[in-house]
């Protein structure tokens, strides 16, 4: 779940955490400190950013509603009193929130290579805001769990085009002696804005309850934020975000060639072992931590708690969440000072064994505190491996292939967390107890860590060193 949050915040850590820890390791603690600092002042309050201003703060508004709206969606499908909870119904619920990652996000590029990206972020946003009212009256008519996925889907697909524009259009409101610190703080204010509208719904649903009347309010707060959103992006000057030109080519041929270029990148993956097994590794890892994620959430919601008692429950897994999360912080930490001793594959064999043994050590007796404390401990592990596959995939590949194989890569990942929720509707009881899903988790986590060392002690192919005056494309979604 801390994962969902971060690929709907926007701008996902892939290639980004990667290369925020090589940099790590080449500049002192204090100078990098002091040099951020230096530069969120001058790209907040230095001279000709108001554009780059307004730009932040559309980001800002919708990110928080966009955190307040994964909030209610889990908050109705899992925690609504008048709702019960099953592994299929939470199964469908991170479907809908990770789908649009999935499938919409690598052809977001090519209409916004074509459409003026001001008016796509300003008619994306109040197309969104309707799309939350109409998920609104499919709640209040009571109109099944049909209507409301597919206007969920409708919505986030729609965060996919707003994202990605905002990331597009960046390099048109700095200069470019900025832009890396731009880039740097957008996506980093994103998530926090995220995950502080979560956090606020969580809340909110604490106090007033889980309901239907709470989910409604808290959705109407995220329409009028939306629309909110649309009318900052609307005091941007027109023209100012781009595209420069419009490409020449078809707008169908390119959405073929997008297609084309994610086959070509797979391809290239193939040609590079470094990058391969880390991806595949990887893809294993985070089927098991969904289907993990998954039980944590049915074990708070109908196992440790009376099933009724959803307040009680949506506490319990929101405090998992957030220790979860704080492992990620803790591992951004530590990688980078563990990785100057040892090589990536070594560190990334050890966090998948150690996720294996997280699993029997503090799952295996299904009560609340060692589950909590192995959620915080799967967190660092999770998060150490994903920096490690970022730097991997960053040093491996051809720039010339980079942005594709990241966009390969991004698909991976959201993919394997679908996958995961498949897997957990199947095989999970509607109290989350599961002796046999608890092993294969395990035993996929302690298979794959094993699989990866003996295969990274073969030669590895030749690493390919980034361009000095270009980083590693990102990709344009989840921007997880």
């Amino acid at each position: 779940m801390a994962d969902s949050v971060r690929a709907l915040s926007g701008d996902d850590t892939v290639g980004a955490a990667g290369a925020a820890s090589e940099a790590s390791t080449r500049a002192s603690p204090a100078s990098g400190r002091g040099a951020l600092l230096h530069g969120l002042r001058s790209v907040l309050s230095g001279p000709d950013l108001h554009s780059f201003r307004l730009l932040f703060a559309t980001r800002l508004t919708g990110q928080f509603a966009d955190g307040a709206f994964q909030v209610a969606l889990a908050s109705y499908v899992v925690f609504s009193p008048e709702k019960q909870a099953t592994a299929g119904a939470v199964a469908q619920a991170f479907a809908a929130l990770l789908l649009p990652f999935a499938v919409v996000g690598p052809f977001a590029g090519v209409f916004l290579d074509r459409w003026d990206r001001r008016l796509v972020i300003v008619w994306a946003n109040l197309m969104r805001a309707v799309l939350v009212v109409g998920v609104i009256l499919c709640l209040g008519f009571g109109l099944g769990n049909g209507p409301f996925y597919v206007g969920a889907l409708a919505v986030l697909s729609a965060n996919r085009f707003i994202l990605a524009g905002l990331s597009a259009a960046l390099p048109h409101t700095v200069p470019p002696s900025q832009l890396v610190t731009a880039n740097a703080v957008s996506p980093t204010a994103g998530t926090l804005v995220a995950t502080t509208g979560g956090a606020i719904g969580l809340i909110m649903n604490a106090l007033v309850g889980t309901g239907l009347k709470s989910t409604i309010g808290v959705l109407a707060t995220v329409a009028a934020l939306y629309c909110a959103a649309s009318f900052v992006a609307l005091a941007i000057p027109a023209g100012l975000l781009g595209p420069d030109e419009a490409p020449g080519d078809d707008m169908w041929a390119a959405v073929r060639s997008v297609a084309r270029g994610i086959a070509d990148a797979a391809g290239h993956v193939k040609q590079r072992p470094s990058a391969g097994r880390a991806l595949v590794a990887i893809s294993v890892s985070r089927f098991c931590y969904a289907a993990v994620t998954i039980m944590t959430l049915l074990l708070f919601r109908n196992y440790f708690n009376n099933p009724h008692d959803t307040n009680k429950g949506l506490a319990g897994f929101a405090l998992a969440v957030g220790l979860s999360g704080l492992g990620f912080g803790v591992s951004a930490v530590i990688t980078p000072l563990v990785t100057r001793r040892m090589r990536l594959e070594a560190w990334m064999t050890l966090c998948l064994l150690g996720a294996a043994a997280t699993e029997i050590v503090f799952g295996v007796a299904f009560e609340q505190t060692p589950l909590l404390v192995g959620a915080f401990l799967l967190g660092v592990v999770s998060q150490g491996q994903k920096i490690c596959t970022d730097t991997l995939v960053q040093r491996h590949v051809d720039d010339e292939f980079r942005g594709r194989v990241f966009v390969f890569y991004d698909i991976l990942y959201n993919s394997s967390f679908v996958v995961a929720a498949a897997f957990a509707a199947a095989a999970l009881p509607p109290s989350g107890v599961s002796y046999p899903v608890l092993f294969i988790v395990a035993v996929c986590y302690a298979g794959v860590g094993v699989w990866y060392w003996f295969r990274s002690q073969k030669r590895p192919d030749a690493p390919i060193p980034p361009p000095g005056t270009q980083p590693a494309t990102p990709t344009t979604s989840a921007m997880r």
